[in-house]
């Protein structure tokens, strides 16, 4: 009855999961980069579990309490808990000293990017006996896990500035443990717990027998086994002189919780005051379209499309928003091919407000930086985008642009620039006279 009841009860919470995860992307009010994989091993369990219940799978009671769903759960309610997640389950490449490439999981990236979520599932104990050197082989560390999130966000700054870590603990971390990764400069969630000393070899250690000594064994919630740490025993060579062999070691108090931290209502990160526009955004800027005059059907169709998304959906108040405050950029090549532009397509009003506009830029040479310089060309990255996002990589500012096709086509090479993606609007003021009045 009680293996029964805590299928049940597993059955339930991968359900509730499964809800619960819909709702972050509501709640966000878009999609989420990583929901499907999220869902999909939620799935996977859920239907592990549905086995068990139809008598295809025989499993023991102490394995339902150790499936992945566990791990899943802490990055559920770790995405809940802050504000807007970017994905969940993101895979980021860097490189170690050595040269080699290495790839990390973070579970929750939120905060636009600037805060990387590590969710941990597994108990105090198992994690301080892993710290001390008293895991199973193989086992790493949370501080040599920490090594490697500090390494890998350091190869991907977010508006120039590292993203901020946090480890969330989900059933507790040791005291000893919480201090090193604050001196890491990692962010702990989760309840702090004591460490307390024991002595093996006398009363303490047989009031400890009679505690921890029955080979309890768990699986974490990575499906690695995770075990109570044995007492060594004396060693009957020792001519039974238990006083002078007494050993002395740590254990975790789980009992004993010295602080419980909960998320950063706010993450302090460094603003970018540096932006850099795109020709895309120049145009966007200056549109007749961004400036009430959206409400026409166009011959041409793509403009149309943009009419409609303008009406739904106003984009200038996006761009000064952003634009507010900060120096303001653009590189000879995107301010010559705007000209250009305007000088073809360009209405009355449309050059009018191109020229307050490039009164507020300040134009610099083109300047791309060495890790542009390295791009592939190809029909998404041409010349002059190379010009546009690589003047704005060396300026260290935030490219404001439409262009989220060089965005992901770079990506895809390795070079992650820092951008602010808007929707698109073309110079529509010359063709208003054609065009239909809604």
């Amino acid at each position: 009855m009680a293996t029964y009841n805590t299928l049940q009860d597993r059955i339930r919470v991968a359900k509730e999961l499964l809800e619960r995860v819909n709702k972050i992307c509501s709640r966000q009010g878009r999609e989420v980069e990583g929901r499907a994989k999220l869902c999909s091993k939620l799935r996977a369990e859920l239907k592990f579990l549905q086995k068990v219940e139809a008598g295809k799978v025989v499993i023991k009671e102490s394995h339902l309490q150790s499936t992945n769903l566990t791990h899943l759960r802490a990055i559920v309610e770790s995405a809940e808990n802050l504000e807007n997640v970017v994905s969940v389950l993101h895979v980021f490449a860097y490189e170690v000293p050595d040269g080699q490439k290495q790839t990390l999981v973070v579970d929750v990236v939120a905060n636009g990017g600037h805060t990387w979520v590590k969710a941990i599932g597994r108990k105090a104990e198992a994690l301080h006996n892993i710290w001390q050197g008293r895991g199973q082989y193989g086992d790493k560390s949370v501080i040599r896990q920490a090594e490697d999130f500090l390494e890998a966000s350091r190869q991907q700054p977010v508006q120039y500035s590292n993203p901020h870590i946090i480890f969330a603990f989900y059933n507790g971390v040791s005291s000893p443990m919480a201090d090193k990764l604050k001196e890491m400069g990692i962010s702990v969630r989760g309840d702090i717990v004591a460490v307390n000393t024991i002595i093996e070899g006398g009363e303490e250690e047989e009031e400890e027998d009679s505690e921890d000594k029955h080979g309890c064994v768990e699986e974490d919630q990575e499906g690695e086994n995770e075990a109570l740490v044995e007492e060594e025993e004396d060693d009957d060579d020792d001519d039974n002189d238990s006083d002078d062999t007494d050993l002395m070691h740590t254990r975790v108090d789980r009992d004993s919780i010295v602080a419980s931290l909960a998320f950063p209502t706010e993450v302090k990160v460094d603003v970018c005051n540096r932006v850099n526009l795109d020709i895309t955004t120049l145009i966007t800027y200056v549109s007749s379209l961004s400036h009430g005059n959206c409400h026409f059907t166009f011959k041409e169709v793509v403009l149309t499309e943009q009419a409609a998304q303008e009406r739904q959906e106003k984009v200038l108040p996006r761009l000064e928003e952003f634009m507010k405050g900060k120096e303001l950029f653009a590189c000879h090549s995107a301010v010559e091919d705007f000209r250009v532009i305007l000088d073809t397509l360009g209405g009355p009003g449309e050059k009018s407000r191109a020229e307050e506009l490039l009164a507020r830029l300040k134009v610099v040479p083109d300047q791309p930086s060495e890790r542009t310089q390295r791009l592939v060309m190809s029909s998404k990255v041409n010349r002059r985008s190379l010009m546009i996002f690589g003047t704005g990589d060396t300026l260290r500012a935030i490219t404001m642009t439409a262009n989220s096709g060089f965005v992901r086509s770079a990506a895809n090479q390795g070079v992650r620039y820092s951008v602010f993606i808007h929707q698109p609007r073309a110079l529509t003021e010359g063709k208003e006279w054609r065009a239909t009045p809604i």
